[in-house]
This record gives structure tokens, C-alpha cells and sequence, in this order.
């Protein structure tokens, strides 16, 4: 197949950038590939920018470094190396062919065939690359699927899966984000064969595209597709229904993938919070967040009216909870009953959060011995002061641990 371009566009910004520009210039023949070329011909910033050169890898590196570039050799073994100019990174990958697959990983070896190059990349409108003069080399009709919204798989949809299942869930984040219309019935074919597959991905590469398909700004259709092809069983067990997911996006909720995922499993089972933190390889604020919002916590859930001294004792029972979480937790009790809770959730970002003013130094200073029994009444004294709507001040709360400490009626001697 002949090698010209299809059509010369307009030159996006991103090949002027210094650090692009430098990685074009030191490299014949480089392109840019993937991403950013699909993202320039949807009109949408790419974040990152990648350049593809019929160079063998190392060939690659040694001309980066005699033009004064950073090199990382972050994947020489897969062709790619990392291009740093003024602090901005460029991933760099020599041209390939696959020799061997085994579902996640594959064997190379280096070419100079950029139409072989692209015949091995997942998705049409991820094949395409450009040239430094704004030529656009579309071997696989990507520019056209783009244009009409079809998530496409380059060839045979089972050997582009049998690859690389992780094809799988990145088909379900890119029809999220450019799919219009019906998906690729022969992808979604494939799709449905390949999902025993599944299970031999990793847990953090699968957390990764499902945090990305949660994230983009409507995800119940392409959720609901993931679940009626069985990959949502495949990789999210614990998900039961699509009715809250359905809510949180109604109601405009923001595009958090933890709210999200929360709303996708049922309320209040310690078990299921647990299993996921292991599965998923949840960081631990990942996980103390979904765990707080699947209602672990023993605390009721917050009402739409909640307003007064009930909002001060809602905030200081949850007295250490990042406010984020407050605030998604109120989101996810309306997408869970349907009430809608924008009021509460105005008050809770307006509200000055209720303190208790005391510490344990209080105590000490008041004749009370060291030990575990001051953490006990500051305890009871904080649940005193919560109960009483907050509202007592700090001298009104030191003549009552004083009465306390003192042994005075229903107190606990704590002199030393």
C-alpha cells in the first residue's frame, strides 16, 4: 500500500511545542502517533503528546542525547524511550511489529513499515500519525470512524483482543468519549467471546480504565453496555444495578469515578468495601472514601433538611471526614432515595464546621493523671457537647470536664 498521505490538515499547536518540536527535527521521519492526533482532528487538548520514528530504539536514544535532550530509557525493551526538553516529557517509541502475544504482553521486533506500525495498534482512530508539515497518514479509515463516532478495532477484532484484553475495557473508554450512535457490532462480538480473558489483568491496570470510563462526563450507556456484553460482571462483580449511577449523572453530580463506583455497589457491606480495596488495589484514600460512602460508617445517612444544631451535630459526628467526602456522601444519598439534597449540600459548604474545643492537655491541666482514662471522659465530653447541638463554648466546656475530672456528680475521679 502506498505510503502517501491521505490529506495534509492544519497544523495543530502541539508539533510547535519545543520539546515536540525537537524530538521531530533530531528524528528522520518521526511522526507524531496515537492520542494526540486522533484528540487535534476531534477539536479536544491532548494531555500528552507521543512520537512514533523508523529508527531501531537505541538508534533512537543516541540521537536524542547528541541534541542535548534527557533521555529515560523507560521501555527500551519495547521500543519506547522517555524525550525531556524545558521539563516536558515526549515518549518516543521506535516502529514495530508483534511476534508474540500472550494476551497482555507481546514480543517485538523493529521496523521501518509505519502501516505495519499502525496495523498493530488497537483502534482505528489511534492509528493514524502526522507528519511535522500537517500530513496525516490514515492507513485504517480512522479519520472517517472518527467522524462518525465508531469505536473500531484495526482488523480482526479476536486478534486484536487475543493480544491484549486489556482492549476490552479501553473499547468501553473510548466509545464513552467519541462513540455515537450503536457501537461495532462486530466488536462488540468479540468483545462478548473475549471475556474470560479478563481475568488475566492486572488489578491496577483494570482500575485504571475504569476510573476513566467513570470519569467521562456521561457514563451510564457505555456502563450498561459494559454490563449487558458480561465485562462488568467480568471485572466489577460487586455492581448491582444502574439506577443511582443513572441519579448522580441526572442530577449533575461531579465526574468523580469514587462517587460513581460507589453508586454501582449496594449500601452499607463492610464485606464488599474490603474486597474491593484488595481486588482493585484501591489506594488507601481511594478506599477509606469508598468505604466511608458505601456506608460502612455507623452513622445515618444525611436527610435534605438537615439544618441548624442537627447540621452542626451531622458535620462534628463526621470530625476528621475530608470535606469531599461529606459532600460526595450527600450526593450519594440522593442518587441511593431520589431526595434531593441541593440545599444540604450548599449548607454543608457554607457551614463553619463545629470543633470540640478541647484536648487532651486540658485535662492534664486540670490535675487529671496521664493514662487512657482521659481519653475515655474527653470522649463522653465530646458526645455531651455534640448531644447539646454544639453549642457549648470553651469555658462552659472546661467547668464541665472539671466537674468530671473532679468526680463531682455523674463524673469519674481522674486526680492524681
Amino acid at each position: 500500500m502506498s505510503d502517501a498521505p491521505a490529506e495534509r490538515i492544519p497544523r495543530p499547536g502541539f508539533l510547535d511545542t519545543p520539546a515536540v518540536a525537537a524530538v521531530l527535527a533530531t528524528l528522520p521521519g518521526a511522526r507524531a502517533v496515537g492520542g494526540c492526533v486522533r484528540d487535534a482532528l476531534a477539536g479536544r487538548p491532548s494531555a500528552d503528546v507521543d512520537v512514533a520514528a523508523p529508527l531501531p530504539p537505541e538508534e533512537i536514544a543516541a540521537r536524542l542525547r547528541e541534541a542535548g535532550l534527557k533521555v529515560f530509557e523507560t521501555g527500551l525493551s519495547h521500543g519506547t524511550v522517555t524525550a525531556v526538553k524545558d521539563h516536558v516529557p515526549v515518549e518516543v517509541t521506535a516502529l514495530r511489529r508483534d511476534v508474540l502475544t500472550d494476551g497482555r504482553h507481546a514480543q517485538v521486533e523493529w521496523t521501518t513499515d509505519w502501516r505495519e506500525d499502525a496495523a498493530r495498534r488497537d483502534f482505528t482512530i489511534n492509528a493514524m500519525s502526522l507528519a511535522p508539515d500537517g500530513s496525516l497518514y490514515d492507513y485504517f479509515t480512522g479519520r472517517a470512524d472518527l467522524a462518525a463516532g465508531t469505536v473500531r478495532f484495526v482488523g480482526d477484532p479476536d486478534t486484536r483482543l487475543a493480544e491484549d484484553y486489556l482492549r476490552a475495557l479501553r473499547f468501553f473508554r473510548f466509545q464513552a468519549r467519541y462513540g455515537l450512535g450503536a457501537p461495532d457490532a462486530p466488536a462488540i462480538a468479540a468483545i462478548r467471546r473475549a471475556v474470560p480473558g479478563l481475568a488475566r489483568l492486572s488489578a491496577e491496570r483494570v482500575w485504571m480504565e475504569l476510573k476513566r470510563i467513570l470519569m467521562v462526563p456521561d457514563p451510564v450507556a457505555t456502563v450498561a453496555l459494559m454490563a449487558e456484553t458480561g465485562v462488568l460482571a467480568a471485572v466489577l462483580p460487586e455492581a448491582e444495578g444502574l439506577e443511582a449511577l443513572r441519579r448522580l449523572v441526572a442530577a449533575q453530580a461531579p465526574a468523580d469515578p469514587l462517587l460513581r463506583l460507589a453508586a454501582l455497589i449496594p449500601d452499607g457491606e463492610a464485606s464488599r468495601a474490603a474486597r474491593l480495596r484488595s481486588r482493585l488495589h484501591l489506594s488507601g484514600a481511594e478506599a477509606d472514601a469508598l468505604t466511608w460512602l458505601m456506608g460502612v460508617a455507623p452513622l445515618p445517612r444525611p436527610e435534605p433538611d438537615v439544618d441548624g444544631d442537627a447540621l452542626r451535630i451531622f458535620l462534628a459526628r463526621r470530625e476528621g471526614v475530608a470535606p469531599e467526602d461529606v459532600q460526595r456522601e450527600a450526593w450519594l444519598a440522593e442518587a441511593r432515595d431520589g431526595r434531593d439534597r441541593t440545599p444540604l449540600r450548599a449548607r454543608i459548604a457554607a457551614a463553619d464546621w463545629p470543633r470540640f474545643p478541647l484536648q487532651g492537655r486540658d485535662a492534664l491541666a486540670l490535675g487529671a493523671a496521664p493514662g487512657p482514662a482521659i481519653g475515655r471522659v474527653l470522649g463522653d465530653l465530646r458526645a455531651w457537647w455534640i448531644e447539646g447541638g454544639c453549642r457549648s463554648t470553651r469555658d462552659e466546656a472546661l467547668a464541665e470536664l472539671a466537674r468530671r475530672i473532679g468526680g463531682g456528680s455523674g463524673g469519674t475521679s481522674l486526680g492524681g
